[in-house]
């Protein structure tokens, strides 16, 4: 045991071996180095994902929009591409206020009619119906006394 200590430490001192264990250990610590330096840039790149991630959460609305009778307005005149400051149509009244799908009342040329927007921006009028066939429209105008012009 000895000896063979003494051999290795005999091979150590030899000037070649030296500087080639240098050398080897130099590119072993290099190798580390660059190692963790990739995984600080990571963590870094990461962390600063995240916070961008929850910062866009954090300006998501948390309060649904509430359809008013301007917006409405402003709505019904974009889709029928009339003049807002004198529309044609004009909203008489928000029957149902959803975000998802609102239901509204507009009078053209002393003509009544149900009409819906869908999520604050598409405007249609005609027939809904629900997903046992009911038509919807008609129930309504029913329950507001509004006559259809096609009957």
């Amino acid at each position: 045991m000895n000896m063979k200590t003494r051999d290795i430490i005999k091979k150590l001192s030899n000037p070649r071996v030296r500087r080639r264990l240098k050398i080897g250990l130099s590119v072993y610590g290099v190798l580390i180095m660059i190692g963790v330096l990739f995984k600080v840039v990571y963590d870094i790149g990461y962390f600063n994902a995240q916070s961008l991630k929850n910062d866009k959460n954090a300006e998501l609305p948390t309060t649904y929009p509430v359809l008013t009778m301007e917006s409405a307005q402003r709505i019904v005149s974009g889709a029928l591409k009339e003049d807002p400051a004198n529309p044609k149509t004009i909203v008489d009244q928000i029957i149902d206020n959803n975000h998802k799908l609102s239901t509204i009342i507009i009078e053209n040329n002393k003509l009544k009619k149900i009409a819906w927007i869908i999520e604050m921006r598409l405007f249609f009028t005609g027939d809904l119906f629900n997903n046992e066939g009911y038509n919807l429209t008609e129930g309504i105008e029913h329950q507001h006394n509004i006559s259809r012009g096609d009957h």
